[in-house]
């Protein structure tokens, strides 16, 4: 489940940063590098720090 909702997360992310990048400035494009980034450290090091502030909120896997 806590997949799931992080990988909707961050497409979620990601498509708004590109949406106010094309609208409002281009600077956002910087936060869908960001994401981008996190996603690949992720899969480096399995660790995500979506995951566990979701963990903390009580969302289970």
């Amino acid at each position: 489940m806590k997949n799931r909702i992080v990988r909707g997360i961050a497409g979620t992310f990601i498509l708004v940063s590109l949406i106010l990048a094309i609208y409002v400035n281009q600077n956002w494009l910087w936060f869908t590098a960001f994401v981008g980034a996190n996603l690949l450290q992720s899969s480096l090091t399995k660790w995500c720090l979506m995951d566990t502030i979701l963990g903390k909120l009580g969302v289970k896997d």
